[in-house]
């Protein structure tokens, strides 16, 4: 159990790329959005975007006023900005964003996969985790936004899809049971709008460990899985309650 809970930490934290080269102009650009605020430069993040190097991607963390320090929130900035000259190109403030929990890590990551949901539409991931593995009762959860970019605006487009989930409870030797979900997402055909469709395939598993004869043993239940089509609506894919992640 103890290297299932390793894993899962692993799992979720993971970014999907690291840069170096851009962290500089991190607080510039926080100077210049949002002078007022404190930026969480340990929990923000940039990078160039492989689809055009010429633009460089960045999701700043804000630590949140008194009202959200109470909800364990902090605001998130994302923008686009010039390479060459860190010039914004374009940007989009989110209050309260960033959902964080007593006892847990949180961590953001740029997801650069190629996005393309419409012929004139880009679009990249931001991903926001959550890592409460230590302790009898670990959890973690990583949740996926969608930005699209039209070369002069910024627009998001998918907010905070779950794609993985974990949760279990154990006595810090070895007995007790897991829970894991983990989704993926894939591009489907063009609808409304001429925007393309997501599918999501999901996977669940239930595991549990004993001790069995002085070892400890772990049994992975049959995975079960089901899929989701999300459909693009009103300037965003609306998603099911259960499928988005609130803090």
């Amino acid at each position: 159990m103890k290297k299932k809970l390793i894993l899962l930490a692993v799992s979720v934290l993971t970014p999907m790329l690291a840069h170096a080269g851009c962290e500089d102009m991190m607080q510039t650009w926080a100077n210049t959005l949002h002078p007022e605020k404190t930026l969480d430069s340990a929990l923000s993040v940039c990078a160039t975007w492989p689809a055009s190097p010429a633009l460089t991607l960045a999701a700043l963390a804000f630590s949140g006023d008194e009202t959200q320090a109470q909800e364990n929130a902090e605001n998130l900035e994302v923008l686009v900005a010039d390479t060459a000259t860190g010039a914004i190109v374009a940007h989009v403030y989110q209050p309260g964003a960033i959902g964080q929990r007593a006892g847990a890590s949180a961590d953001i990551a740029l997801d650069t996969a190629p996005y393309r949901l419409a012929p004139a539409r880009r679009a990249f991931g931001v991903r926001m985790s959550l890592d409460g593995s230590s302790g009898p009762k670990p959890h973690g959860a990583t949740s996926l936004s969608l930005y699209a970019f039209d070369g002069q605006a910024l627009r998001p487009v998918l907010d905070r899809l779950t794609i993985a989930q974990a949760s279990g409870e154990w006595d810090t030797h070895c007995d007790g049971w897991y829970d894991s979900i983990k989704r993926t997402l894939s591009i489907g055909a063009p609808g409304a709008e001429g925007y393309a469709s997501l599918h999501v395939a999901e996977k669940t598993v239930h595991s549990v460990s004993r001790i069995v004869k002085g070892a400890c043993v772990s049994r992975n239940g049959v995975p079960k899985g089901k899929s989701f089509r999300l459909v693009y609506r009103d300037g965003r894919y609306s998603l099911p309650t259960d499928l988005q992640r609130n803090g």
